[in-house]
């Protein structure tokens, strides 16, 4: 089967922004105009088509990214809608991973948030090239140049405004084109007659001011521009938009755009900046593997070039387990088999299909730049590489943030035991910053995740979906152990009980290990006074001992160990006593090497009405926080601190109290912090006293 669109006519695209910045129905409005939904769903009566899950449409906001494919003017155009709240960063994060290019989405009236930022940073660490869209210009305090100065200034991008709005809040009339030099009245709210004229005389002087700025960074990008320009020539229209392609693509201009999504604004000249100034496939760096020899090997967008494609994000749905992949290169078909170059597993692809929100088309084969969804992988988790056993390659996977609160969950009655346990596995599957463990001292099951939120939705679609009805503990946090100095201390375990006796012995140096390096270990054994054999075991106690805890029964992290010295007997020693003795030197090492815990700090950000500020600050400072920033602008004031997590809990209902409900506060996992010592003592007693 022959390619149905050429390469350089597809788009993989993500909508991405704030919460209530307008993406889903921004999204909505696209799916609308290319012809795929024949009547607009509104998020507010939730019926969108991007939020297919009940609580998104319930709660209004979108957790998963819905990968959706549509068509504008004969090209191809894939789309993902991500979720804006900061508990749901992986789902960001993991569509950031297989985009070209992003529609970043701003709210008029709001501006760029903390949330926008977030999302900016992550597109920036992936270099994916964005366009903006100002969103919401019919509302009431509506501001295209305050967002687009605050773009410039917070989010240091270089934002090139290439429309200007006419009129704003409920006057907004229509959208000049800077590009055309053309304005566009909008003579309805349904977005059917649009009538295309010359700019309105009161926005000349305006229109000029803006184009010459458009010019000028457009000139930028090319040195044949720079010299026409500065030689006073005029550049033609091709130009300024091959310039802000470039420009662009290689992430040095951010076209600027503005409409309203609600009122059926600006959402056609949004598809077709889409196709003016975002990359084909081919026009993005090629995808980086790793060959199993660990060479770099690099995989172009070609439908010749050997099978390679991400899986980016597994769902269960009532058809089965469907995993969403984005194929970099080679062809993938139907009915094939494929190799998990990751598990190192062969695999058979029954199904694939394209997506259409929650419907979807079944085809035969997904090519070289396309986004679509396999039935039939057993084995393949987000962030595996799919490739072909003769020539398999490694993708560079998905940065995964560590899960930052936990909670106990058990089901309300026995027979659910084995509901809960598929229900849990099958959302740990979907979402790789959800872990469940098992509590081996209470024999609990413990969740852990990004955030209240997050682990609020997920015990509520085990409700929904699993019909399991759980019980849910108080939330923990995950504290770590780690120690300031340096030590000596050995372990000797030696049992003489008639019969074949038990004998080990290791003498270790323990020392602080850099931050993020977890438990290293080394051995210095000269001579054999450790046999080989035994070295592992003495290692693997040592670990174990660490992953359980020694001060309070939380982890031990930052640590290094060196195994210096230790003797053994030719017929008492074994693997056994070896692990024990590890054990006895590294938890004898670690309480004389000044142990200390260590508390998850989050940073927080709030926005409140500033008659409001006093009250927070005090309340901050009460949880322990550490203010690092304030601002104000338009009577609303803006506080950026460091809070440990154990002390934010509650807060969004807290807060809503102390603010009449009008106060607003992100946070998200900043590092881990020394646990004051009062606050410590009283961890490490509760921890004995349950123990």
């Amino acid at each position: 089967m022959a390619r149905t669109v050429p390469l350089e006519k597809i788009r993989n695209i993500g909508i991405a922004a704030h919460i209530d910045a307008g993406k889903t129905t921004t999204t909505e409005r696209i799916l609308f105009y290319s012809g795929i939904v024949h009547k607009i769903g509104e998020v507010h009566e939730g019926t969108a088509t991007t939020d297919w899950m009940e609580q998104e449409r319930e709660r209004g906001i979108t957790i998963t990214a819905a990968a959706i494919s549509t068509s504008w003017k004969d090209y191809a155009i894939n789309i993902i809608d991500t979720p804006g709240h900061v508990d749901f960063t992986i789902e960001v994060e993991r569509s950031m991973r297989v985009l070209d290019g992003v529609i970043a989405v701003f709210c008029s009236v709001g501006g760029v948030q903390p949330q926008s930022e977030t999302v900016w940073r992550q597109a920036d660490r992936y270099k994916v090239p964005r366009i903006a869209f100002i969103n919401k210009m019919d509302r009431m305090g509506a501001n295209f140049f305050k967002v687009y100065d605050q773009m410039r200034d917070r989010l240091r991008a270089n934002a090139v405004a290439i429309q200007l709005p006419i009129g704003a809040e409920s006057d907004l009339r229509g959208i000049v084109d800077l590009v055309r030099m053309k304005a566009y009245i909008y003579n309805n709210d349904q977005g059917t007659d649009i009538q295309e004229t010359e700019i309105p005389d009161e926005m000349q002087a305006q229109a000029q001011e803006f184009r010459a700025k458009l010019v000028e960074a457009a000139a930028e990008t090319d040195e044949v521009l720079i010299e026409k320009y500065f030689e006073g020539e005029e550049l033609t229209e091709a130009e300024i938009q091959s310039a802000l392609r470039k420009g662009t693509i290689e992430g040095t201009i951010v076209p600027v755009l503005c409409g309203s999504a609600f009122k059926n604004k600006g959402v056609q000249l949004l598809l077709d900046a889409v196709l003016d100034y975002l990359p084909s496939p081919t026009e993005v760096p090629p995808i980086q593997g790793l060959l199993p020899n660990g060479d770099t090997v690099e995989r172009h967008a070609d439908d010749n070039e050997p099978l390679s494609a991400l899986a980016f994000k597994i769902m269960s749905d009532r058809y089965g387990r469907l995993t969403f992949i984005r194929v970099y290169s080679g062809v993938l078909k139907k009915g094939s088999y494929v190799y998990n170059a990751t598990k190192d597993k062969k695999e058979r692809v029954s199904r694939l299909v394209l997506m259409k929100a929650d419907d979807r088309i079944d085809v035969d084969e997904l090519r070289a730049g396309d986004l679509g969804a396999t039935l039939g992988l057993q084995d393949t988790f987000t962030g595996d590489t799919i490739c072909t056993e003769s020539d398999p390659v490694i993708l560079e996977s998905l940065f995964i943030p560590e899960p930052v609160i936990s909670v106990a969950v058990e089901p309300k009655t026995k027979q659910d035991m084995d509901k809960l346990s598929k229900a849990l596995q099958s959302l740990s599957e979907e979402d790789p910053t959800f872990r469940v463990s098992v509590d081996h001292e209470t024999n609990q099951t413990v969740i852990a995740g990004m955030g209240e939120l997050h682990l609020e939705i997920l015990v509520d679609r085990m409700l929904r979906e699993f019909k399991v009805e759980a019980n849910v503990g108080a939330p923990q946090v995950a504290y770590r152990e780690t120690v300031r100095k340096a030590v000596r201390a050995e372990g000797k375990f030696i049992r003489q009980s008639g019969g074949k006796g038990q004998y080990g012995h290791v003498v270790i140096e323990l020392e602080p290990g850099d931050p993020g390096t977890g438990f290293e270990f080394v051995s210095k054994i000269v001579g054999g006074v450790v046999p080989k054999e035994y070295i592992g075991p003495a290692e693997q106690g040592m670990k174990e001992t660490c992953e359980s805890g020694i001060l309070a029964g939380y982890p031990v992290v930052d640590i290094k160990a060196t195994l210096v010295d230790g003797s053994y007997h030719d017929v008492d020693s074994s693997e056994m006593a070896f692990k024990i003795a590890g054990s006895m030197a590294i938890k004898e090492a670690v309480m004389k090497a000044a142990p200390i815990l260590l508390e998850p700090m989050m940073k927080v950000e709030v926005e409140v009405p500033e008659n409001f500020l006093g009250d927070v600050m005090g309340d901050l400072n009460s949880r322990r926080g550490q203010i690092e920033g304030m601002g104000s602008e338009q009577s609303l004031a803006k506080v950026t601190a460091k809070v440990p997590l154990v002390d934010m809990f509650g807060y969004a209902t807290d807060i809503r109290s102390k603010t009449q409900g009008r106060g607003i506060f992100t946070m998200e996992f900043s590092h881990y912090e020394e646990v004051p010592r009062n606050v410590a003592e009283a961890i490490i007693a509760k921890s004995k006293g349950n123990g």
